[in-house]
């Protein structure tokens, strides 16, 4: 990397935004504003010949599409490229083509104008909800509207795009962030879009480092400047000075020369110094990370997040669209063992269904929405049950608050067993039933809950939120969602020494269980099972092989005299520098200090 006395004239800016795909890049910038085709009110008297060119249009656009599709299966695979087929059956819809030609009949204006005023009245209805899949949707629907009128006015998609650079832009399409890569991108930064966003799925598949969600990313960076992408803490550096350049140069290098080193750590127990078994597992978000997750050999996968099937497939799943992805994922881990969580929709997750709650978070999401909808429930029940007769599977239920809750859904999930049974389809007889904690109530309801289920699984983002009111997603407030806050810390206690006393194994998978500040806290309070995003995973293994339990009981016997989040953060860091970092965490270490 060449000095950077060429950048150091413009002042160091730092923007914070949603970590989509892990990874670091240091590249130059790439403004991609994206030409929107507006369509002009004008008459016409060649109808049929104006037919003929929508016509043509379509074939054109479908053609286009069609070589994207190509070019993402071979880039990211079959499953992820089901977001291109999905837009090709859009062209085809003959709803569609119809009412557009029989507006140009009967209205007598251009193709270019129908079809831009149709498709608008589609995506501003679905842009309208708050729901992020609808959202994603509408995008889909704008891009293929816009893909028509260019095809119209027989201009091309922006080709003149250099090669290797970060792509910065309000929002990325399914297609732009494909054929991006074939420019050889280095990485994708966007104003809007959050963890379920096309661009953030597909810089996932990609192994493209992605920041989304950072509102004013084209306004403050220009092109050509030299920028830093940070995906592993949603960050993105612009013109960054000297000594903050050195630093995330030292941390790519850090980076790549530990892979030789993880593949070594992939092949040893997770073990602490003194010697107890800590088990590691990791988190699915997309069907792609079973990849990653065996190649640091973790102990299996400790949250299947299901609602991602929406994404993926477009439509609502059936059940045998759902055994199959679920079967697929149990047969890859060949034995080990998979914790499949039932689709925790709602709040700032995917409805299958467009429904306007004043406060979704307080609203109709998790357990509230299957059991009240209990054909969506059984199909999912059913292919998981089903799923579990290939493997170690474990069935989880999301956003608990009550005792009737899980009776009914045991009683839901007896009468689907039954039914299996009469179709002679056979199940794991003895499939385990586990509880999200993510609701204070019941934290004091687990003795209640205990008698009922198998297992516990902490989910520490929806926990903290609801612990300390504080919505993690608002910004205004965002300073006060604090994972080492004293009232969170003794929250975790309690939970590991109540399971531990009713026999209930516990895993913790929310984004605290892959913080390396954390990790120690964790294990001094009674955590045994990790369930962490798999680029983490070697991370928290390398660290968990170099502190004793001893250590880490003495480090939480110190903090519980602590009365602040800032206090408590501040000996975190100092046991981590002294006890457990080696030079290879120092990539963490620098981020912890902030």
């Amino acid at each position: 990397m060449n000095s950077n006395s060429d950048f150091n004239i413009k002042k160091e800016v730092i923007l914070e935004g949603v970590a989509a795909a892990h990874g670091i890049k240091i590249g130059k910038a790439y403004i991609f504003d994206k030409k929107v085709f507006q369509a002009i009110k004008l008459e016409i008297t060649d109808i049929d010949g104006a037919i003929e060119q929508f016509r043509f249009s379509l074939d054109k656009s479908k053609s286009e599409l069609k070589k994207i599709l190509d070019l993402a299966i071979d880039k990211i695979g079959k499953d992820r490229a089901v977001i291109f087929e999905a837009q090709i059956m859009i062209l085809d819809d003959p709803f569609l083509i119809t009412s557009i030609e029989n507006r140009i009949r009967e209205e007598k204006l251009t193709p270019a104008y129908i079809v831009e005023d149709e498709m608008t009245k589609y995506t501003k209805l679905i842009s309208s909800s708050k729901d992020s899949y609808l959202q994603e949707r509408a995008h889909d629907i704008e891009d293929i509207k816009n893909r028509i009128i260019r095809n119209l006015r027989k201009e091309k998609w922006k080709s003149k795009i250099p090669f290797s650079r970060i792509i910065v832009a309000e929002s990325l399409t399914p297609s732009d962030t494909i054929l991006f890569s074939k420019r050889d991108a280095q990485g994708f930064v966007t104003d809007f879009g959050g963890l379920t966003s096309h661009t953030a799925i597909l810089a996932r598949s990609l192994n493209l480092p992605a920041v989304v969600g950072l509102h004013d990313a084209t306004i403050e960076i220009q092109e050509d400047d030299l920028i830093i992408v940070d995906g592993y803490y949603g960050r993105v550096i612009v013109n960054p000075a000297e000594n903050t350049l050195s630093k995330y140069e030292r941390k790519i290098k850090i980076v790549n020369s530990i892979e030789g080193e993880f593949n070594d750590l992939a092949q040893k127990p997770t073990i602490t110094k003194d010697g107890h078994s800590i088990e590691l597992l990791g988190n699915l978000d997309v069907e792609q990370e079973i990849e990653m997750v065996k190649a640091h050999n973790a102990d299996g996968i400790g949250l299947v997040r299901t609602e991602q099937v929406f994404v993926e497939s477009e439509i609502l799943p059936t059940e045998e669209m759902q055994f199959e992805q679920y079967l697929n994922i149990v047969q890859q881990m060949q034995g080990k063992e998979v914790v499949i969580r039932v689709f925790d929709v709602g709040g700032d997750k995917v409805l299958p269904i467009d429904i306007k709650e004043t406060n979704p978070f307080l609203g109709w999401r998790g357990i509230r929405f299957l059991l009240e909808n209990k054909p969506y429930f059984k199909d999912q029940l059913r292919a998981i049950i089903r799923a579990s007769a290939f493997g170690k599977v474990k069935l989880l239920l999301p956003m608990v608050t009550t005792v009737s809750e899980v009776k009914e859904t045991i009683t839901l999930i007896n009468n689907c067993k039954n039914q299996l049974r009469s179709e002679n389809i056979p199940y794991d007889e003895n499939l385990e039933v586990g509880v999200m904690i993510e609701v204070p109530a019941i934290v004091v309801l687990i003795p209640k809950i205990a008698q009922l289920i198998s297992f516990l699984s902490i989910g520490t983002n929806d926990l903290i939120q609801y612990l300390l009111a504080v919505d993690r997603t608002n910004e205004i407030v965002s300073e006060l969602y604090q994972e080492f806050h004293p009232s969170v810390i003794d929250t975790l206690g309690y939970i590991f020494k109540t399971a531990s006393e009713n026999n209930l194994k516990v895993t913790l998978c929310g984004e605290m269980a892959g913080d390396t500040l954390a990790t120690p806290l964790l294990l001094g309070l009674g955590l045994r099972s990790f369930s962490v995003s798999p680029s983490s995973i070697p991370y928290i293994k390398k660290l968990i092989n170099n502190v004793s339990i001893q250590d880490c009981q003495i480090l939480v016997d110190q903090i519980k005299k602590l009365d602040t989040h800032e206090e408590i953060m501040a000996i975190l860091n100092n046991f981590l520098k002294t006890n457990a970092l080696s030079i290879e965490d120092k990539i963490f270490e620098e981020d912890n200090d902030k």
